[in-house]
């Protein structure tokens, strides 16, 4: 039998001495997506439908009320967006016992813990992300935690690794960024940094 676990595949790093090493959180440090997920079809209720995991995946690194608006924009909806993200979260941290960790990921962050500076750029909130980080036991290794509530503008757009960066005391060039959506991955050359693509934990749409 093939092993599907997140710790199942090879990451390679660019060559180059990186002066910081920048991760985003869902999908590259923890394997939080099918949580995550389903949390969003429980806050949704009988608009679930209209967010099918595809989309989900594919809006992966998009600010959560960012999510809620675009759902409004696409299917003529007037969800509340605040009071939809609130619920989600709070259904999230509720089935946070079932996060995991994506163990290579979480074993370079561990090897240099102590020697680079390292920081965490999520679009998650801040009690989300620094839940998901204690919860697997890294959140020390981090020297800055950059969330939604620290930049205006979320991923595509490069504010959340410039802010890393800049709180890091790092110039951007000099930053690493390891990531597991195209949409963080557009964020890190946006901000003239060198990134690695996380791949996802092999799934089938549907049974994550």
């Amino acid at each position: 039998m093939t092993d599907q676990t997140p710790s199942a595949f090879p990451l390679e790093l660019p060559d180059g001495d990186f002066a910081a090493y920048i991760f985003d959180c869902d999908g590259t440090l923890a394997d939080t997506m099918p949580t995550h997920y389903k949390a969003w079809l429980g806050a949704l209720g009988p608009h679930a439908e209209m967010f099918p995991e595809a989309m989900f995946y594919e809006l992966g690194g998009v600010p959560t009320a960012r999510i809620v608006e675009l759902l409004n924009e696409r299917h003529q909806l007037a969800l509340p967006v605040d009071e939809l993200v609130a619920h989600k979260e709070h259904l999230f941290l509720e089935m946070s016992h079932s996060i995991a960790a994506i163990e290579p990921v979480v074993a370079i962050a561990r090897s240099f813990s102590g020697v680079k500076p390292m920081a965490v750029a999520s679009g998650g909130h801040r009690r989300i992300v620094m839940n998901t980080l204690r919860a697997l036991g890294i959140a020390d290794l981090f020297q800055v935690i950059v969330t939604s509530e620290d930049y205006r503008r979320g991923k595509p757009a490069p504010d959340p690794f410039l802010e890393a960066a800049l709180r890091l005391g790092v110039s951007p060039e000099q930053c690493l960024v390891f990531e597991d959506t195209s949409t963080g991955i557009a964020a890190a050359n946006a901000a003239g940094m060198k990134s690695v693509l996380v791949p996802p934990p092999v799934r089938t749409i549907g049974n994550a």
